[in-house]
């Protein structure tokens, strides 16, 4: 091989390498193209028969709105965008593992922000649900603050509350969002079983 050739070789792998590690800095959607956060996504499982998309679910008061899981995998959910803590000027692309805000794009009867929210610990089941609303201080005024970060497999994604660059020398006790089942309602809560998630834009 030519100088010239070599030359040539060694730029193309190097151009590859860093597009390929520029891209998987990127939460990458179901077309396989990156989340923006000026854009509207529906979130839903990764596997079938988990729920549908994600949505607001009322639990006995009507303005006490949890966030949840349609029980139908065809059911239409919401829309939600992401708001980054520190956001890129260059670009618009969601990171990996930053802290964000995630709102749903919807209105509700009492008129509260659809920020999703760290609920406190619940006295009887000791679990951390995610409802909506801003965060006053129940935990540090971080509580709105969740990441997104992915799983073993390839644009497949977990979200977790731990917010440690809004507070890089707070101690939290993190955890990641998952699924209960109560009363036929479909509830995100920080303790279960991790629920791996996709993102979908309409």
């Amino acid at each position: 091989m030519s100088t010239k050739s070599l030359t040539i070789f060694i730029l193309a792998n190097v151009c590859l390498l860093m597009t390929t590690t520029s891209i998987a800095q990127f939460v990458i959607d179901t077309s396989g193209e990156p989340v923006e956060d000026d854009e509207e996504y529906f979130i839903r499982p990764a596997i079938t028969g988990n729920g549908g998309r994600f949505t607001l679910v009322p639990i006995n008061d009507a303005c006490l709105l949890h966030v949840g899981l349609e029980n139908a995998d065809l059911s239409p959910g919401l829309a939600l965008v992401f708001s980054p803590f520190a956001p890129h000027h260059d670009d618009d692309e969601v990171r990996l593992n930053r802290d964000l805000k995630v709102i749903f794009q919807a209105s509700t009867a009492c008129g509260q922000s659809t920020e999703w929210k760290l609920g406190e610990r619940d006295a009887t089941t000791g679990r951390r649900f995610v409802i909506i609303g801003r965060d006053s201080g129940t935990v540090g005024s971080f509580g709105n603050f969740f990441k997104i970060v992915e799983t073993a497999v390839r644009n497949i994604y977990n979200i977790q509350w731990c917010p440690t660059e809004v507070c890089p020398n707070c101690k939290f006790e993190c955890g990641t969002v998952g699924i209960v089942r109560e009363n036929g309602k479909i509830l995100l809560a920080l303790d279960g079983t991790p629920l791996p998630i996709v993102f979908q834009k309409e």
